[in-house]
């Protein structure tokens, strides 16, 4: 019987993924294809699941696995070889797959409700090659879930692609947390107008908004905060002989800031300072952060520090074989699925 119920929930989450796909162009000429898309679509989920990272990993899961598929569909042509699986992906249309892809995983996470971390990355091992292959992703920080990626030619492009990748998610009632690169008014704009919020680093590229709450900062510490609202929060971490204390203040009267620079929904500053200690050596470091939230330092400093996680678990390692594939559009289309599926059990 417990079998029997497992098979049965099994079915369900096969047939709800591929629910997802069946409006996807399939360009192949229906009288020659062996493999049917839903079929390599499911070889392909279930075989990432299983860790497989290359096209003759999910291959090699194919033919080990070809009775265990078969519970799922029929599979009369068998599964491809790993040449043949390479050249299924490259005829699908890549803005259809991202948008089926990206609509799946919203199944799967539910009404966006925390933190949505938008970061970029180049993917290692592709620095070598002619052109590097940079990605932006949106991460959903609790469930350490990809919800969907873009493409862009370098970092540079990042601001294209950022807006492209909020409108592929379902983000109402989540916040969006961008580093500085991200830190523009369309964007914050277009996250508001989204029905969500935002917590954005603020750095250089946005100088004249920078140099006001870097000025007034200094300024309001020297006098203790005398003479504005504000909450704070400390945090002390100790990890492999270092100490790091992270003092985050946020300041809530911004009323005069508004005016003056007029961002789409902003209501808070958020300084973050930090103190690192190794030994004899200290480090200091002072980061800040701008918000759509009123909330106090104990929420908001947990909310950028979960950025800064993202930033490090976003480093997806990819063999050599992976990284050249990936140079096409096959290979996006593959890496978005292993970058969802890595841990699928985070999910929940």
């Amino acid at each position: 019987m417990a079998s029997g119920r497992v098979d049965e929930g099994a079915f369900a989450e096969a047939g709800l993924f591929l629910g997802y796909f069946e409006d996807l162009p399939d360009a192949r000429q229906p009288g020659k294809v062996r493999y049917p898309l839903t079929e390599v679509l499911l070889l392909c989920l279930l075989a990432v699941l299983s860790g497989a990272e290359t096209i003759t990993d999910i291959a090699n899961f194919g033919a080990r696995k070809l009775a265990f598929l078969r519970r799922f569909r029929s599979f009369a042509g068998g599964t491809p070889s790993h040449d043949h699986l390479g050249d299924i992906p490259a005829t699908l249309d890549a803005d259809a797959f991202q948008h089926c892809f990206v609509a799946w995983v919203s199944s799967l996470t539910g009404m966006a409700s925390e933190v949505i971390a938008i970061d970029g990355k180049t993917v290692r091992r592709s620095k070598g090659a002619k052109a590097a292959i940079h990605m932006v992703s949106a991460f959903a920080a609790r469930q350490r879930l990809v919800l969907g990626q873009v493409k862009v030619a370098d970092k540079a492009n990042e601001i294209v692609a950022i807006p492209r990748l909020l409108e592929m998610l379902e983000i109402e009632g989540a916040i969006i947390t961008i580093d500085a690169m991200g830190c523009q008014r369309a964007i914050t704009r277009q996250i508001i107008d989204q029905k969500a919020d935002y917590v954005l680093a603020l750095k250089g590229n946005q100088s004249a908004l920078h140099d006001d709450v870097r000025l007034f900062a200094v300024e309001q510490k020297t006098r203790n905060f005398a003479d504005t609202k504000i909450s704070r929060h400390e945090t002390v971490d100790g990890d492999h002989g270092r100490i790091e204390t992270r003092v985050a203040t946020v300041i809530h009267d911004i009323i005069w800031l508004q005016e003056r620079h007029k961002w789409p929904g902003l209501k808070t500053i958020v300084i973050i300072e930090s103190i690192r200690e190794t030994g004899s050596k200290i480090e200091r470091e002072t980061r800040f952060y701008i918000s759509s939230l009123n909330l106090p330092a104990d929420k908001l400093g947990p909310i950028v520090r979960s950025h800064w996680a993202v930033e490090n678990s976003l480093h997806c390692a990819y063999s050599d074989e992976v990284g050249r594939a990936y140079r096409s559009e096959a290979g996006h289309r593959s890496n978005v699925k292993r970058a969802t599926c890595t841990d699928p059990k985070r999910a929940t």
